[in-house]
């Protein structure tokens, strides 16, 4: 869902002038897989704590400058590391930054953070509710798994594949309606 959504408001950049990063090593998988999908660039943030908890130092690797970034992460509870990374993508010469999580924890002082740094647009499901978050935080767009949901249980109860869902190009052989909308 958040591949469609960035393909589709994306599409005015140039995807040589295009790189996922990932704001830690743990999720470079996941931001490589984006990147091939999209045609972009990678970079990946190495974290260094000094204790746990806190990120002493991130060292870039990959080039930004010039580029319009997009943070990929599954999950963002306090929103510390993700607005950091995108000043220091700043900070290295990108031209735009937007970020991406799968689950939104955002705990306090989330919201703040994200409104306070340089992200341009911050991308989110709904599996856990924004209602609140979302009327705090103009730079929220929030994507409904409602769809997907639906769907899941309409193949569980027809006996279509789940694993459909989820593989790059979806289809419709097994009976779902996935040509409404993507889910990779």
């Amino acid at each position: 869902m958040i591949k469609q959504y960035l393909k589709e408001s994306l599409s005015h950049v140039n995807s040589s002038d295009l790189v996922v990063v990932s704001p830690d090593a743990g999720g470079a998988k996941r931001a490589d897989a984006l990147a091939k999908e999209l045609k972009a660039g990678l970079a990946i943030f190495s974290k260094k704590r000094d204790k746990p908890g806190v990120v002493a130092r991130m060292t870039l690797v990959g080039d930004v400058k010039d580029k319009t970034c997009v943070i990929v992460d599954d999950m963002v509870d306090t929103a510390g590391t993700l607005t950091r990374a995108a000043s220091e993508l700043i900070e290295h010469g990108a031209k735009d930054v937007y970020a991406s999580a799968v689950h939104g924890v955002l705990s306090d002082p989330a919201i703040d953070r994200i409104n306070q740094s340089p992200i341009k647009e911050f991308i989110v499901t709904d599996t856990i509710p924004m209602d609140d978050n979302e009327k705090r935080c103009p730079k929220m767009r929030v994507l409904s798994v409602a769809p997907l949901l639906a769907e899941a249980v309409k193949r569980i109860h027809t006996g279509g594949s789940l694993s459909n869902l989820f593989r790059n190009a979806p289809t419709t052989e097994d009976g779902g309606d996935v040509g409404k909308w993507s889910l990779d």
